[in-house]
């Protein structure tokens, strides 16, 4: 079963959660503020012993948002679940930007917070594939290993977070098909497919890094203009180009 961290200042909130987890069958440590956060999850490979991070934004120290942001900088990937009393969009997409990879609103049920918690270690499985699947996928001269979320570029290996994870395998599933916006807000960023965000444009420049020979002049990741995205697997054979 998972091993998961929760970081709530909150003694009574984080006292309750443990004890639901624990009956739900996983593993759970806690800390409460964002220092002691961010040092529990920057201990290099120990920091792999966590499968899944319940993080509060309000928290001494270090808010959530400056923890999610230093653990990504600091190299580790866990899927991070954020509490938030702030639930304007704009405060989500903030939250999601900086590295997390759900999010919940204060005060929630009991019952929405452990599916929220299956969902999102669901959505880190499939991410990596079925077992039985292979779980690689070839974009140009670039490997894709889902799995265990890395591309492997010109001799050079990249770390892939779960959103970029899911975001990739989204638009590998539909390669030569345009995706548009808000189908990837739904279906990977989990919130409504209007939400005015340009995070996913964020992450497209980000993923361009690493498959595109020069991301200045994309041939994989093309950008439809109104339209969305289309992945080209070879660019070769199709002869698209990006008007991006």
């Amino acid at each position: 079963m998972a091993r998961l961290l929760i970081v709530e200042d909150e003694k009574n909130l984080a006292k309750g959660m443990k004890f639901n987890f624990e009956l739900e069958g996983y593993e759970v440590d806690v800390v409460g503020d964002g220092v002691d956060a961010v040092a529990r999850l920057a201990q290099g490979a120990s920091s792999e012993r966590y499968d899944l991070v319940v993080l509060d934004v309000m928290l001494p120290g270090m808010d959530g948002f400056a923890v999610a942001d230093s653990t990504r900088q600091a190299g580790n990937y866990v899927p991070i679940l954020m509490l938030t009393a702030k639930s304007l969009p704009s405060d989500v997409v903030h939250g999601l930007e900086v590295g997390a990879d759900d999010y919940l609103a204060k005060p929630f049920d009991l019952p929405v917070l452990l599916a929220r918690v299956k969902g999102l270690l669901r959505r880190r499985d499939w991410a990596r594939g079925d077992p039985s699947e292979l779980a690689e996928a070839r974009i140009g001269q670039t490997r894709v290993d889902f799995r265990n979320f890395q591309i492997v570029s010109a001799g050079q290996v990249f770390q892939l977070t779960l959103l970029e994870a899911m975001l990739l395998k989204l638009l590998v599933h539909n390669a030569g098909r345009v995706v548009s916006k808000a189908e990837i807000l739904e279906k990977v960023w989990n919130v409504s497919g209007d939400t005015q965000t340009r995070a996913v444009d964020n992450f497209i420049v980000r993923l361009r890094k690493y498959v595109e020979p020069d991301p200045r002049f994309p041939r994989h990741l093309l950008t439809i203009r109104g339209a969305g995205y289309r992945l080209v697997i070879d660019p070769e054979v199709s002869g698209e180009v990006s008007d991006a």
